[in-house]
């Protein structure tokens, strides 16, 4: 029986998880290590920061999904992997052993990088900051708000495209939902109560996506009064100004920021990373110094942008190679990736977006339409009563259908 251990439980270790568990017992067992009792949704974040969505709607619990399956679950972290000698240790000083390891462990947003984060900045990348957030914004009474992606540096061992943003797909959501609240609930009016700013580190905003809908959002943005600012690398945020690379500022009343994308001190402790930490692989999600590490997912040096989509495209493969390893008859995907994101826009309105373009093929959709915000509704409550477990093929295949006729 092989020892199979997945270090974090998000979207990459829980489609691993799920796509492994008929071996459990049979040719595997399986160990789940995540410093968290619960797994987070991410995508229904910015329902929880804007529409005072339930933060339980975005947890999964951890240890009865996976020990029902049969399979371990430890809740710590882990300090230490030794892949010479194929095991871990956590921070409790125990030791775990493995023939087969997942790394799954996400990027880590590095709040701290930008001075001033902490006390006057905000954000919607996990459930603490989203929940800071939406306290704020019952209390804000109008000025200038500014939104953005700081840069993010990878490393250069494996080819991948070398965006600025991780993903910009959450300012989209925090500016066209930000924008709808104050409108709706606070009855402000553009430019007169409020303005909104939004700056990219990138020499475009949305620069994982081709023109299609890279241009539908900018008429929306210039429908809405906001305002884009090129080439912006944050270094600093004020009480009352925002504060660039360049030299230049902004007034700042309210600033919701994407952070630095860096990797766990565990991988850059371990030596198991690039120059930046994240983990190199082949595209069967293969470290390229030991055949029996695996990685899935944000912490993945191939995987541009940071996204859900990519996250289950990556575990999918990764958990295919080692089932074929073990003698089952499955054929291993290709590291076929593309953007796929639904961008909730407030009200009954969300953009559908599916673009591959950034890997050099033709698909460039975007709809906005209530169809999408039903499909992000849809999905968001399918994975949270499911546990985490992705829809079925054929259910993903009738989505790729419908993506094509919107």
């Amino acid at each position: 029986m092989k020892k199979v251990v997945i270090v974090g439980a998000g979207f990459a270790g829980l489609h691993i998880f799920y796509k492994l568990r008929h071996l459990i017992g049979k040719k595997i067992d399986i160990t789940v290590i995540d410093v968290r009792s619960h797994s987070l949704l991410k995508p229904s974040l910015p329902e929880v920061a804007f529409e005072g969505a339930p933060i339980s709607h975005s947890l999964i619990e951890l240890r009865h999904t996976i020990e029902s399956k049969g399979a371990a679950f430890i809740e710590d972290s882990v300090i230490n992997i030794d892949a010479k000698n194929n095991s871990l240790t956590l921070k409790n000083s125990d030791k775990v052993e493995y023939d087969y390891i997942f790394l799954t462990l996400g990027a880590v947003k590095n709040y701290d990088a930008i001075k001033g984060f902490r006390e006057f900045g905000y954000s919607v990348c996990d459930d603490t900051q989203a929940q800071r957030l939406y306290n704020r914004i019952k209390t804000f009474q109008g000025g200038k708000i500014v939104t953005g992606a700081a840069k993010s540096t990878w490393g250069t061992r494996v080819d991948a495209p070398p965006l600025k943003a991780p993903c910009e797909g959450p300012i989209g959501e925090v500016m066209f939902m930000f924008d709808h609240y104050l409108g709706r609930d606070k009855g402000f009016k553009r430019s007169k109560d409020y303005t909104i700013d939004v700056f990219t580190p990138g020499e475009v905003f949305f620069e994982d996506v081709g023109d299609k809908p890279r241009n539908a959002i900018a008429q929306f943005m210039q429908k809405q009064d906001m305002t884009l600012h090129n080439n912006k690398l944050l270094i600093e945020i004020g009480k009352d100004f925002i504060a660039f690379e360049d030299g230049t500022k902004m007034e700042c009343d309210l600033a919701i920021i994407i952070p630095p994308y860096t990797a766990p001190k565990v991988l850059l402790d371990s030596k198991l990373g690039d120059e930046k930490g994240f983990i190199p692989t082949d595209t069967q999600m293969r470290h390229l110094d030991f055949a029996n590490v695996f990685a899935a997912g944000d912490i993945t040096a191939l995987a541009q942008p940071k996204l859900g989509h990519v996250a289950i495209i990556q575990g999918g493969i990764a958990a295919a190679t080692l089932l074929k390893e073990l003698g089952e008859n499955i054929e291993i995907p290709a590291h076929n990736l593309e953007v796929f994101c639904i961008m909730n826009m407030g009200g009954n309105e969300a953009a559908l977006i599916a673009s591959d373009v950034l890997y050099g093929g033709s698909k460039d959709i975007v709809s906005y339409s209530p169809i999408s915000k039903m499909m992000k509704w849809g999905f968001d409550n399918y994975l949270y009563y499911n546990k985490g477990h992705m829809p079925p093929d054929l259910a993903l295949e009738a989505t790729d259908k419908l993506v094509d006729i919107l």
